[in-house]
């Protein structure tokens, strides 16, 4: 079983001092990249800028520091943003924080029951749906602030089509200036990195729309004009407790953690493959509980490990925990020297960044290639997901599309399970065929195909039992599971073959199946020689079966040719 150890107590073992220096680089690199993603993060959220670099500070040193993956990056991440920014304007900021240790708390229970590899039934279908969701969401969010639109609404705009909505209705309040700050930010993020790998495109985006703004004296909205900015160093803050609020938190509380989870864990997957390593996905559950829970008593938002931070981490060197812990050193520097300056950073540079963000994110490629190459029934989960996130929420979309998804999965299950009589069919490759074997008079054999549960329990009620019949096999070779429903269904059938006097063995039962039959009884009902190994076995018991009914009916003196009816009265007597 997967040790709840984390990876930072696994690599100090081997830990050098050349690899110390490499995640130092590495670290303040990351950090480097992660300032103007945090504060645009912090505000496609709803909340203050120096939230986000207090989320990247205190859920990104406890992530790293307890995390199952060596070189995972902790931090906002775009994936939260419409989520906070819903819980932000419904509830406040007590709202958010109360749901955001609940999360955590949800997170650390998950990894503790090491529920860590449940993540993966998770369908891609809906992780890619919701993940090009929420890009959309988010570009249609900050085409306000890119173009300098006024957009004066009675009450804040929440929902992305209100905000799709108001952006037609106040086209006419354009800013150019800001607009051309934010065309100017977009070639620069696009162009960049095809001169300079190291420097972050950001960064350099950022510097030239301040000097811009204040060297031209252009009329653009800053982070300034519009918030106000603290370098100070947040105190503990309790959440609110009610179990009002706890009830009304609940549903969010479960929506961050299972985001949480999966995009941590995705992210742990990718940079697996990278170092060459494999990620302790309960350990990481835990840390990211934890990390979420720090984040919200010292004033962040939700976290969750970041590809793209994670993915520069390896680039630049970065192999151990240190490197992430080193990032979050690095920007509480940063925080308390330089974060004054973030409010001359220009509205439009901070949609700008946003928008590549959000295609980065979007993995339209992915989105397209399942559109042309996936089942029908999965392209109608991927695009209901992805309708749903930009219409409703995350929340709805999630739910909605792993309802429909469970039910699809379950009508694919229900067509593949087949209860057939077995096909006479010679070939004498198979070592199983009909024609090396004898099957005695009156007996059927019947073999299940496929999971047997709800979906298809009804199938093995339609079993046609006729009247000449004394034996039936039931060949469960095939079936690898069993639910109460299609228990219940078995012991239906069960109680029609005994009716009509018929005795059912049952032939390579697996073991799960089994163990629910004996956990309800069914095997001391029926007998446990009515239970044979193999196939083999099942046809000579009901050959012994046969014999001794012929045998009794012989003494009895009832002759063959006599009715149904009459045969099953007199074997009932015997």
């Amino acid at each position: 079983m997967e040790k709840l150890k984390p990876k930072l107590f696994s690599v100090m073992k081997t830990y050098t001092r050349q690899q110390f220096v490499k995640d130092v680089v590495a670290g303040i690199i990351v950090a480097i990249i992660a300032l103007p993603l945090s504060i645009a993060l912090a505000l496609a959220s709803g909340v203050t800028p120096e939230k986000g670099i207090y989320t990247a500070i205190f859920a990104g040193f406890v992530i790293s520091f307890l995390g199952g993956s060596r070189v995972q990056i902790a931090g906002p991440t775009a994936a939260f943003a419409t989520i906070v920014a819903g819980i932000v304007a419904e509830n406040g900021m007590e709202g958010l924080v109360l749901a955001t240790v609940m999360a955590g708390i949800i997170l650390i229970l998950m990894g503790v029951c090491r529920l860590g590899s449940l993540i993966k039934f998770i369908p891609y279908t809906i992780t890619t749906g919701f993940t090009s969701g929420i890009a959309i969401t988010i570009f249609i969010g900050q085409i306000k602030d890119f173009l300098g639109l006024t957009v004066v609404t009675e009450e804040p705009l929440i929902e992305t089509m209100d905000k799709l909505k108001a952006v037609f209705q106040f086209i006419g309040t354009i800013n150019w200036q800001a607009a051309l700050v934010g065309v100017v930010c977009m070639v620069i993020l696009i162009g960049w990195p095809y001169l300079n790998k190291v420097v972050p495109p950001s960064l350099i985006a950022v510097l030239v729309s301040i000097a811009m703004v204040k060297g031209l004296h252009m009329q653009v909205n800053t982070i300034g004009d519009l918030y106000e900015i603290s370098n100070k160093l947040p105190g503990m803050h309790l959440p609110v407790f009610s179990l009002a609020m706890v009830r009304r938190m609940l549903p969010s509380a479960f929506t961050i953690a299972i985001l949480a989870a999966i995009e941590s864990l995705l992210s742990c997957v990718v940079s697996d493959s990278m170092v060459n390593s494999r990620h302790r996905s309960n350990m990481e559950l835990v840390a990211q509980g934890a990390g979420n829970i720090a984040s919200a008593l010292f004033g962040g938002i939700p976290a969750t490990g970041a590809i793209a931070r994670t993915a520069a981490n390896v680039k630049n060197g970065g192999r151990t925990p240190i490197a992430g812990m080193v990032h979050s050193v690095t920007l509480l520097l940063i925080l308390v020297v330089l974060m004054p300056y973030a409010a001359l950073i220009p509205m439009p540079a901070i949609a700008a960044i946003l928008f590549m963000v959000a295609y980065n994110m979007s993995e339209w490629r992915k989105f397209v290639y399942l559109v042309k190459t996936a089942p029908k029934s999965d392209i109608l989960v991927l695009v209901l997901t992805f309708i749903l996130t930009v219409v409703f929420d995350l929340v709805v979309a999630i739910e909605v599309g792993m309802v429909l998804a469970a039910m699809l999965f379950m009508k694919r299950m229900s067509d593949v399970t087949e209860v057939e009589g077995w096909k006479y069919i010679d070939d004498e490759d198979d070592p199983d065929s009909i024609s090396l074997r004898q099957v005695p008079d009156n007996t059927l054999v019947y073999e299940i195909s496929g999971p047997m549960f709800f979906g298809a329990a009804d199938k093995i009620l339609q079993i046609n039992l006729k009247d000449n019949i004394d034996c039936l096999i039931l060949r469960m070779r095939s079936v690898n599971a069993i639910d109460a429903t299609a228990m219940h269904a078995l012991e239906q059938f069960a109680d029609r073959c005994e009716e009509l006097h018929i005795r059912l063995i049952l032939s390579h039962v697996n073991e799960q199946p089994w163990h629910i039959m004996e956990k309800a009884g069914f095997i001391d009902r029926l007998g446990e020689e009515y239970f044979q190994k193999h196939i083999d076995d099942a046809l000579a018991k009901a050959e012994e079966i046969e014999n001794d009914l012929q045998q009794a009916r012989a003494e009895a003196g009832i002759a063959k040719e006599k009715s149904f009816k009459h045969r099953k009265k007199a074997e009932k007597k015997i």
